[in-house]
C-alpha cells in the first residue's frame, strides 16, 4: 500500500493555510502528532484511488437510527463512507441506511476544529482567577503533565476544603469511578428526552418506549387500519429505520392521523390527517375525546368503549372501581362529566386550551372507538412539558377506554427514537463488559432544573418539604452537553463564572469546553478499540477502530486512570479490565434469538486463535456467526418475515388472563387511578398531582400567553416556543460541520398569521426574548406552522455576545428557565417568547460563521 501518509508528512503548514484549504485536500489530511499536514489535490486525487479497507466505524450519537456506517480507509484516513449494503433490501429485511449526518463523521472525527491538546484559561488560578472571564478568555496550550497535575491538584484541595460534595461530575466520562473511589462526588439528575414518561408510568403499568416498549413490533403494525400520533416526527428525529415501518403500513392501508403544532414531514410522507394543537395542551384535547366516547356510547347500538377491557384489567376509571379505601369520588369518569367539579370535559372545553375545533375532537374519537384496529401512539416530545405528569397517566387511559391494547394492530404507548413503530425486547445484544460497578459514597443528587441555581444559591430540593445546603465548587463535565442542553443556559453560565474549578473532556470548543477552565482532549469512538451499537430490535452493529488516535487526545478511560495516580489511586482498582477486554467480553457474551424464538443462545463463534490475537482472556465458544464475518459485516441483523416466531404484542397475555399475568403495578393492573403516581411526585418535592390524571396547565405554558385568560388577552409573551429535533445536528453533536450547516440554515420557523402581525418575511433577522433569555435568528415564515407557535431547532452551540447578552446562534435553553415540577422533567416545550424584526446588524449565514479553533 502507498504510504501516503509518510510522504504528506513532510508537508507542514500554518493555520492560516490549512484553513485555506478545498475541501478535496482536507479529505487527503494527516492528523498526526501535533503539526498539521497538507496534500497538494493531485496527492489528495491519488489517495482516494489508493487501495484501502472498508471498516465499520461507528454511529454513536444518540438520534433515532444507530444505522450502519462504513468508511473506506487508505493508511489511516478515512477517503469515503457509505452505509448498508450487506443484504438486499426488503420490506421485511430491511438494510439499516444511514442519515446526513452519519456521513458527515469523517468532517467531525478529521476536523480541524479538533482540540488537539490541553488547554488552559490563559487567567485561572487555583481557586479560580479571573472567574468572569470565563466564555472569553484566551487559551493556552499546556502539556498532558500540567493539564492531569492540575486537575488531580483541584480535585484534592476543594475535596480538603469543602467536601466531596462540592464536586460535581455531570456524567458522560469516565471520571466517576476515580472520584467514587476518592470518597465520591456530587450528581445530577432528570427526564431529559423522556419527559413525563421516565418514570411515572411504572406506577400505572406502561413503559417509557427506550427500554421497555408498550406497542407491537413493526411488522403488526401494518395490521393497524388507523394510527394516530401525538407530538411524533421520526422523518426528522428518528433517522434510519423507523420511517421505512410507517410506509410499509401505509402501503398496506392503513390511514393516519397525526396530532402537532407543526406539519412535519412524517404527516406529508404519510398522507396524513393533520391536527394542529397547542404545545401542551394534549391532555386537555384527550379528556374532550374521550367525554365524547363516555357520552356516545351505546354497547348495543353504538359501541366506543370496551367495557370488558377496562373492568377486567384496569382500576379507577369509574366509582365502582377505584382501589380498597380510596375515595370513590377519585374516579376518571366523574372527572370526565364534571359531577364534582361542575366543569364537564366537554370538546368545547377542551378546544378552548387545546385549540383544536370540537367537532375535530369528537370526529377523532368516533373513529378511535368505531375501529377495530388503532395503534395509539405518543412521542415523547408532547410530555417535555412542566406539569404534564399526569398526561402519560391519560394517554394509557385512552387506551384502555376503547381497549386498543394487546392484540394485533391494537395498541397504545410511546413510539419515537428508534423503536419508532417498533416495540418488543432486543433480539440481538451485546454482552457486558465486565467492569465492576464503583459506588459513590455521596448522595448529593440534584435536579437539573434546579442545578445551576443550586450552585448559585446553595440550595436544592431534596424531597417533599425538605431543602438541603450544598456548596458546589468544581464542576466536573465528561462527554456531555450539559451547559448547553439543560435548562437555563444563561444561569449555568452564571454558575460556570462562580466556582473555583471547571474541567471538560471534549473533542470540540464545545459550550462546555468554552466555559471550563481545562480543556482535555478525548479521542472519538473512530479512534478507539471498538464497540456496539443497537438501534431497532432487530440488529446489532459491531464498529472497529478507524484510525489512531489523533494530535494528543487520549482516551477517557486513560484520563481516569492517570488523575487517579495523582490522587493515590491504584490504576488496577479504577479499571482492571482493559479497554479491549472489555470489547471482547462483549462479544463473548453477545447473544441472539434462537431460530425458534424460544430463547437466546450465542451470536459470535470464537477460536482460540481470535482470543490470541486479541490478546486477551477468554474461552472459545460457538455462536451463529464467526467473529471474522462478524467484523467483517460489522451487523448482525435477524430477518424478519410475517408469521415468523419473532413477533410482539404488547400486553397480550395480560389482556388474555390479567390475574394470571399481573403487571408490575401495585393492584398488577392498568392503574387509571394510581395512588403510587401521586405518591412518587409528591416525594420528588415539587409538586402534586392527583390519582387520577387530572389536566394541570403548564407553567409558562399556552395558558400562560395571556395575562387575562377569561377575556382572551395576550401577555407579553404571547407566542410558544417548540424545539423540533433538526437535520443538521443529533441533539447539539455536528452542529460544527460545514457541510450541515450550508444544508441545514438553522431559521426560527414562524407561521405566515404571525409573521405577518409583526411585519417579518423570509429571511429577516429577528429577535426572540423570553423572560429568561435572548437569540437572534432568521426568520422562515411558513404555512405549515400553527399560529402562536415558533419552532426553534433543537441544539445549536450558543454564541453570545458579550455586549448584548444575545444569543446569536438560537440556543434553545437559552430561553428556558429553571423551572422544577413533578418528576424533576425537562419541560423544553413550554417556553412562552415574542418575535420582532431586529433592528441591528442582520445575521450572516451560520455556514459563514468563523470556526471554533484554537
Amino acid at each position: 500500500m502507498i504510504k501516503f501518509i509518510e510522504k504528506i508528512q513532510k508537508h507542514v503548514i500554518s493555520r492560516r493555510s490549512f484553513l485555506g484549504m478545498s475541501a478535496g485536500a482536507i479529505a487527503a489530511v494527516s492528523l498526526t502528532g501535533c503539526g498539521l499536514t497538507k496534500v497538494t489535490t493531485k496527492q489528495a486525487e491519488e489517495l482516494a484511488k489508493a487501495e484501502g479497507q472498508w471498516l465499520t466505524a461507528a454511529c454513536w450519537h444518540n438520534c433515532g437510527g444507530r444505522c450502519l456506517n462504513k468508511a473506506y480507509v487508505v493508511d489511516g484516513v478515512v477517503v469515503r463512507q457509505k452505509t448498508d449494503d450487506t443484504h438486499p433490501d426488503t420490506p421485511d429485511y430491511i438494510q439499516q441506511r444511514g442519515c446526513a449526518r452519519g456521513r458527515s463523521q469523517r468532517h467531525q472525527v478529521f476536523g480541524v476544529d479538533r482540540i488537539k491538546y490541553p488547554m488552559k484559561r490563559k487567567h485561572w488560578e487555583p481557586g479560580g482567577g479571573k472567574k468572569e472571564l470565563r466564555g472569553k478568555d484566551e487559551w493556552v496550550r499546556i502539556s498532558w503533565d500540567e493539564a492531569l497535575d492540575t486537575v488531580a491538584g483541584e480535585v484534592k484541595r476543594i475535596r480538603e476544603k469543602y467536601g466531596n460534595n462540592a464536586i460535581l461530575v455531570t456524567g458522560g466520562s469516565e471520571m466517576p469511578r476515580t472520584l467514587g473511589l476518592y470518597g465520591g462526588h456530587s450528581t445530577h439528575w432528570g427526564t431529559t428526552s423522556w419527559g413525563t414518561w421516565r418514570w411515572g408510568p411504572d406506577k400505572f403499568g406502561m413503559e417509557d418506549g427506550f427500554v421497555e416498549h408498550s406497542i407491537n413490533d413493526r411488522l403488526d403494525l401494518r395490521n393497524s387500519e388507523l394510527v394516530v400520533i401525538w407530538g411524533g416526527n421520526p422523518a426528522w428525529s428518528a433517522g434510519g429505520s423507523p420511517m421505512y415501518n410507517y410506509l410499509q403500513a401505509k402501503k398496506a392501508g392503513t390511514k393516519f392521523i397525526i396530532i402537532d403544532p407543526i406539519y412535519t414531514d412524517t404527516s406529508e410522507t404519510l398522507e396524513a390527517q393533520w391536527v394542529p394543537i397547542h404545545p401542551g395542551t394534549d391532555h386537555a384535547m384527550a379528556l374532550g375525546m374521550a367525554y365524547t366516547l363516555i357520552t356516545e356510547d351505546n354497547p348495543t347500538l353504538n359501541p366506543l368503549i370496551d367495557w370488558d377491557f377496562l373492568n377486567r384489567c384496569t382500576i379507577g376509571f369509574d366509582a365502582a372501581h377505584v382501589p380498597a379505601g380510596a375515595d370513590p369520588r377519585e374516579n376518571l369518569k366523574d372527572y370526565i362529566l364534571g359531577t364534582f367539579d361542575g366543569v364537564p370535559k366537554t370538546p368545547e372545553w377542551a378546544a378552548e386550551i387545546c385549540g383544536v375545533n370540537p367537532e375535530v375532537i369528537r370526529d377523532i374519537a368516533r373513529k378511535i372507538g368505531k375501529t377495530k384496529r388503532v395503534a395509539l401512539f405518543t412521542a415523547w416530545a408532547a410530555a417535555r412539558t412542566n406539569n404534564s405528569d399526569s398526561w402519560p397517566q391519560m394517554f394509557m387511559s385512552l387506551g384502555a377506554m376503547t381497549g386498543h391494547m394487546g392484540q394485533p394492530g391494537r395498541m397504545t404507548g410511546v413510539s419515537c427514537h428508534f423503536a419508532s413503530g417498533n416495540g418488543g425486547p432486543y433480539l440481538v445484544k451485546p454482552g457486558g463488559n465486565g467492569l465492576p460497578a464503583i459506588k459513590n459514597p455521596v448522595t448529593d443528587r440534584i435536579n437539573d432544573n434546579e442545578m445551576w441555581e443550586t450552585i448559585l444559591t446553595g440550595k436544592y430540593t431534596a424531597g417533599y418539604n425538605k431543602k438541603k445546603d450544598i456548596n458546589i465548587q468544581l464542576i466536573y463535565h465528561g462527554y456531555n452537553a450539559v451547559l448547553q442542553t439543560r435548562s437555563a443556559m444563561n444561569k449555568g453560565i452564571e454558575a460556570h463564572r462562580k466556582v473555583e474549578f471547571v474541567v471538560s473532556h471534549s473533542h470540540f470548543l464545545t459550550t462546555n469546553s468554552k466555559y471550563a477552565d481545562i480543556i482535555l482532549p478525548a479521542t472519538t469512538e473512530w479512534e478507539r478499540e471498538g464497540g456496539f451499537s443497537y438501534g431497532n430490535r432487530e440488529m446489532l452493529i459491531y464498529y472497529t477502530r478507524i484510525t489512531q488516535p489523533l494530535f494528543e487526545a487520549k482516551h477517557d478511560q486513560w484520563m481516569a486512570i492517570e488523575i487517579g495516580k495523582r490522587l493515590g489511586l491504584k490504576a488496577e482498582d479504577i479499571y482492571p479490565i482493559s479497554e479491549r477486554q472489555q470489547v471482547f467480553n462483549q462479544l463473548a457474551g453477545a447473544t441472539v434469538i434462537k431460530e425458534d424464538g424460544s430463547g437466546m443462545e450465542k451470536l459470535v463463534t470464537i477460536t482460540a486463535d481470535d482470543i490470541a490475537a486479541m490478546g486477551v482472556t477468554g474461552k472459545p465458544q460457538q455462536g451463529r456467526i464467526t467473529l471474522q464475518e462478524f467484523k467483517k459485516k460489522g451487523i448482525y441483523q435477524v430477518e424478519r418475515k410475517p408469521g415468523d416466531k419473532y413477533g410482539y404484542i404488547a400486553y397480550e397475555k395480560f389482556r388474555q388472563n390479567p390475574e394470571a399475568n399481573k403487571l408490575e403495578t401495585e393492584s398488577g393492573k392498568l392503574e387509571i387511578h394510581c395512588k403510587g403516581l401521586a405518591d412518587l411526585i409528591k416525594n420528588y418535592g415539587f409538586t402534586e398531582v392527583r390519582p387520577i390524571p387530572t389536566y394541570n396547565p403548564a407553567i409558562e405554558g399556552y395558558e400562560d400567553t395571556f395575562k387575562d385568560w377569561d377575556n382572551k388577552v395576550k401577555g407579553e409573551y404571547p407566542l410558544q416556543v417548540i424545539n423540533p429535533h433538526y437535520f443538521r445536528r443529533s441533539h447539539s453533536i455536528f452542529d460544527n460541520i460545514p457541510q450541515l450547516r450550508e444544508v441545514y440554515p438553522n431559521p426560527i420557523f414562524l407561521s405566515s398569521k404571525d409573521a405577518k402581525e409583526r411585519g417579518i418575511k423570509s429571511g429577516d433577522t429577528v429577535l426572540v426574548k423570553s423572560r429568561h433569555g435572548k437569540v437572534l435568528r432568521t426568520a422562515s415564515v411558513t404555512e405549515r406552522l400553527m399560529p402562536g407557535v415558533v419552532g426553534l431547532p433543537h441544539g445549536a452551540w450558543a454564541e453570545i455576545d458579550e455586549k448584548t447578552g444575545i444569543d446569536k446562534a438560537g440556543a434553545d435553553n437559552i430561553l428556558t428557565g429553571p423551572i422544577a415540577t413533578g418528576q424533576g422533567t425537562a419541560g423544553w416545550n413550554t417556553c412562552i417568547a415574542e418575535v420582532e424584526k431586529y433592528s441591528g446588524e442582520a445575521l450572516i449565514p451560520d455556514v459563514k460563521w468563523p470556526q471554533r479553533i484554537i
